[in-house]
């Protein structure tokens, strides 16, 4: 692993799961990872439940726009974590890749999402614990 750990999130609309789970990994990582995130077909605009419950533990992504996933991003990363994108994320050798099994937020209240937010918020915390540790003992 190198000093800062590069970790691409990547779900098929970039608008909902990837976000938040992007968002919470930087605001918890306090500069000690290296975060982005992606969707094999970008939507337009980050889902609006997922913008008002991350905007309940105080992270704001009124700003984020959904972002297409490109080989670049893949290649540059340590940790690519896929969410429901299927076969649309190229593999290379040396990665490693996590597939996270989430509910999709897409047509959900915001009540049905925050659950989702949380389960993000947990998986994100294991995710920082041990790239940390591997950092510090490397």
């Amino acid at each position: 692993m190198p000093e800062i750990p590069e970790v691409l999130f990547v779900c098929v609309h970039n608008a909902g799961r990837s976000q938040m789970a992007a968002a919470l990994l930087q605001h918890h990582a306090n500069g000690a990872v290296s975060v982005r995130s992606a969707g094999s077909t970008p939507a337009d605009e980050v889902n609006p439940a997922v913008l008002e419950v991350m905007a309940e533990v105080g992270i704001d992504l009124a700003g984020e726009v959904p972002k297409k996933l490109t080989t670049d991003a893949v290649q540059a990363s340590d940790v690519v974590i896929t969410m429901g994108c299927g076969d649309a994320c190229p593999v290379f050798p040396g990665k490693r890749y996590l597939d996270w099994d989430l509910t999709d937020p897409a047509g959900k209240s915001v009540a049905e999402v925050r659950p989702i937010r949380d389960d993000i918020d947990r998986r994100v915390r294991e995710l920082l614990a041990e790239l940390t540790t591997q950092v510090s003992t490397s």
